[in-house]
């Protein structure tokens, strides 16, 4: 089974996708800013256009994004040259199979990047993801929760349980703790929040 739409042609599209909102995600926003949260360098799994790797880097961190459209790498690239962050990586990866960078991030977030991936190929995301984890390193996950898409049966984004994301992230990061939490959207209606959870995870 291939990815579940076309990302590059999602980025390729006159209107922004509806996880791009402007900016990180709320529940990231007041972490960032919080001592102690943001250590070493920072990987940005599935960065899209990057609000939050940008945000990182506006404060000093390193920050590597990586996803798999060109589109959003080249409109990341071009957003972090705008606005003087030399100090913020852009690159084109296949997070689900991504090698070269071995032991090389403290900090790792995922903005909704594990709830979009197939079934057959989350296990390699989160194993390739222990791989570039420094040791000690930790790992946040925002994820849909039941209920995100009331009434949708088609084909979209996983809505876990809380039981399914401890068991589907367990099987390579000790899980620390995994708590309620609202994943924000951009439509053309409005923003709008959908329940889902924040894993937090360490690489032991």
């Amino acid at each position: 089974m291939s990815d579940r739409i076309d990302w590059d042609d999602a980025y390729r599209q006159p209107q922004a996708p509806p996880w791009n909102i402007g900016e990180p995600q709320p529940e990231y926003a007041a972490m960032i800013d919080t001592e102690g949260v943001v250590r070493g360098e920072v990987l940005d799994a599935g960065c899209g256009y990057a609000e939050l790797a940008l945000a990182l880097a506006a404060r000093g961190h390193a920050v590597v994004g990586l996803d798999l459209s060109p589109t959003a790498v080249a409109a990341a690239t071009a957003a972090a040259r705008d606005r003087g962050l030399d100090n913020a990586t852009f690159a084109q990866a296949d997070l689900s199979s991504f090698t070269g960078y071995d032991g090389r991030f403290s900090t790792i977030f995922d903005s909704g990047l594990l709830h979009a991936l197939p079934d057959e190929r989350r296990d390699g995301y989160l194993q390739s993801a222990h791989r570039a984890a420094a040791p000690g390193a930790r790992f946040y996950i925002l994820a849909f929760g039941a209920g995100a898409f009331p009434g949708h049966d088609g084909p979209g984004p996983t809505q876990f349980s809380e039981d399914q994301l401890r068991e589907v992230v367990s099987r390579h990061w000790q899980v620390e703790d995994i708590r309620p939490a609202q994943l924000h959207a951009a439509l053309p209606e409005g923003r709008v929040q959908m329940p889902g959870f924040l894993v937090t995870a360490t690489k032991a």
